[in-house]
């Protein structure tokens, strides 16, 4: 069984730059030569290294030395594969997609090794060997190489990369490890699904995504490293998590339009793809499976990002949690939507998971004014349900927001086979509602901002 190996050799716990961030980097700073210097190093190294490979046949196909590019970029996807990197592979269909080649064979490829049933999917597969450690002895290719000599160099470096690959021709590929939502996929719908995202290069300190902007698109990370950063209300920035290679991130705003609720950096330079809403929701048309898995996946990446937040969820011991969500139904909002009406029975239980709503009162003479805005994590609806009477105000959704609503007549079981979410609810409830009646008997202005209109 051939090994599978490492993906970024030369990169260290310490975050120093491997040879291959130099080459990227290089890349984007329009320095051609000294980059692919760094690159085919890399793949002369160790040619099993997909990323290096990939990169250097840019380079290479760039110089006009297409024949060589395409013999790499098609070995880059193979090497990507057996590394159980999907994106990268998806990421070198793109290159050579530009260079006119039918990539149809490998598009196949990808998808039988990464789909639902496949049998190279393990999910005890044991995970790629670290990087290696960063060699301050390595060194790229001479600098005295130039010009056509240098293009050469690259070329025969990457020819014997494919015969390297070939020699291993008989042994067993390696096993993969599942991807979430790709991996539930049957095969002609995951080929359909990567069929619609396109690679991009971004260099360290690119902001990817920004914190309060509204987004359509997913992004995938196929090689490199960025952080997702969020800005507290005192000015401070804290970093939620680091994304590596496989990550994906966006997805939410395939579901909702709300402003993006954190900034996606850069911390290297990386390899990215990104599928926009209109073209997954063509694809989704054609093969409402597709649609079905993206939908169970925001679902399940929601209440991932609940549980860390929500006080309902947190009262349930982590193992009853999953059942629990299972009770509750998602629903979309749009900007001025009202959840919840004022003088009416509540429909049931509202857990923010995506966007905010604002709590709305009314003065005698008809104006509108904000009570309390709720983020993320909030719940609504409870007051009326748990005090058992009707709204004493509006709650309308500020930004397109999602929900995870549980109907009333679900309601009563729950408290009762969870007597920890009733105490915490009836805290908040009493308080929340001691708050507006506070605020409602001492408002004279009206403070509405444009959305209540709407």
């Amino acid at each position: 069984m051939r090994a599978a190996p490492p993906d970024l050799p030369g990169a260290n716990s310490r975050g120093e730059d491997s040879p291959l961030d130099r080459a990227l980097a290089l890349l984007l700073a329009g320095e051609r030569e000294a980059a692919l210097r760094w690159s085919a190093a890399v793949v002369r190294q160790d040619a099993s290294v997909s990323s290096a490979l990939i990169l250097t046949c840019r380079l290479l196909a760039d110089a006009g030395r297409t024949e060589a590019a395409i013999e790499g970029f098609e070995l880059g996807v193979k090497r990507a594969i057996d590394t159980g990197n999907l994106p990268l592979a998806v990421a070198a269909l793109g290159d050579l997609r530009a260079l006119s080649i039918d990539v149809a064979p490998l598009l196949d490829e990808i998808a039988s090794a990464f789909c639902a049933g496949s049998p190279r999917l393990a999910e005890d597969v044991a995970p790629p060997p670290p990087p290696l450690p960063h060699d301050a002895s390595f060194q790229p290719l001479s600098s005295f190489l130039t010009g056509p000599a240098l293009l050469s160099k690259a070329t025969g470096i990457i020819h014997d990369a494919s015969i390297e690959y070939e020699s291993m021709s008989e042994s067993e590929p390696p096993l993969v490890s599942p991807l979430p939502l790709f991996s539930a996929l049957e095969k002609e719908g995951l080929r359909a699904l990567i069929g619609c995202f396109e690679m991009f290069t971004v260099p360290a300190g690119k902001a990817v995504i920004s914190e309060g902007e509204e987004g359509a698109e997913a992004y995938i990370v196929a090689r490199g490293e960025l952080e997702v950063r969020r800005t507290l209300e005192d000015g401070n920035v804290v970093t939620l998590a680091r994304l590596n290679n496989g990550a994906l991130f966006g997805e939410m705003a395939l579901l909702s339009r709300a402003p993006r609720a954190a900034s996606v950096v850069a911390c290297r330079p990386s390899i990215l793809l990104v599928a926009r809403r209109d073209a997954l929701e063509l694809v989704a048309e054609k093969r409402p499976d597709i649609g079905i898995e993206l939908a169970a996946h925001c679902r399940r990446r929601m209440v991932a990002n609940l549980v860390r937040t929500s006080k309902l969820l947190l009262a349930v011991s982590p193992q009853e949690r999953p059942a629990l969500v299972e009770r509750f139904e998602t629903c979309v909002f749009e900007r001025g939507d009202k959840l919840i009406e004022e003088g009416k029975e509540t429909t049931g239980l509202h857990l923010i998971a995506s966007g905010e709503v604002a709590v709305v009162g009314h003065e005698d003479g008809g104006e509108s004014f904000v009570i309390a805005t709720l983020p993320v994590g909030e719940t609504v609806g409870e007051v009326a349900l748990v005090l058992r009477r009707k709204a004493n105000a509006d709650v309308v959704a500020v930004h397109p927001t999602v929900t995870l609503h549980l109907p009333r007549g679900e309601f009563l079981g729950l408290v009762r086979e969870h007597p920890a979410i009733l105490s915490g609810l009836y805290l908040a409830a009493v308080e929340r509602d001691e708050e507006t009646t506070s605020v409602l008997a001492g408002s004279t202005t009206s403070v509405g901002d444009d959305f209540i209109l709407v």
